[in-house]
């Protein structure tokens, strides 16, 4: 790591930490102070990365392979949409009780009607997704159609709750 900083490789030595939080998770602020060091560094992108693995380690995320339906345009992948889910709780009418979670999709700008691409879920309220096990399908609402199917893949709890 010195040797990075020594020849001023700023984002090599970011990415040397954010890999080694992958393997020993870490708390929101770790997160923090790298979405910190990337603004004062101009690394926008990398900045609101950090920002969204702060969110993570406060409130838990799902991880999940998405599949968009019919829709008219791309979705982005940097967190900006917050989607409904339908994750198998219903009303006490027997209709589908819907959740909120931020979306963040990995390695593209956007993904397209019809794509896939793995996915981060940030529930609105992690509580209600606790039930979800590797191997579920959850379901994608803008509207009252469905606009994508995303098949959980692994579940992260909180790293420092609160």
């Amino acid at each position: 790591m010195s040797e990075l900083l020594e020849q001023d490789d700023w984002e090599a030595a970011l990415l040397l930490l954010e890999e080694s939080a992958e393997v020993f998770p870490q708390p929101s602020e770790f997160w923090d102070l790298l979405a910190d060091a990337a603004r004062l560094l101009w690394f926008h992108d990398d900045a609101r990365w950090y920002g969204w693995r702060s969110v993570e380690a406060r409130g838990g995320v799902v991880l999940a392979e998405l599949r968009l339906g019919p829709r008219r345009s791309p979705v982005p992948s940097c967190g900006l949409l917050r989607p409904m889910w339908d994750v198998g709780r219903t009303t006490p009418d027997g209709d589908p009780l819907l959740g909120i979670a931020g979306l963040w999709i990995d390695g593209v700008r956007f993904l397209e009607p019809g794509g896939r691409g793995a996915a981060r879920l940030i529930p609105l309220t992690f509580g209600f997704w606790r039930h979800l096990r590797p191997g579920d399908v959850v379901t994608m609402h803008e509207t009252r159609d469905p606009v994508g199917v995303a098949r959980v893949t692994e579940i992260r709890l909180p790293v420092n709750p609160g």
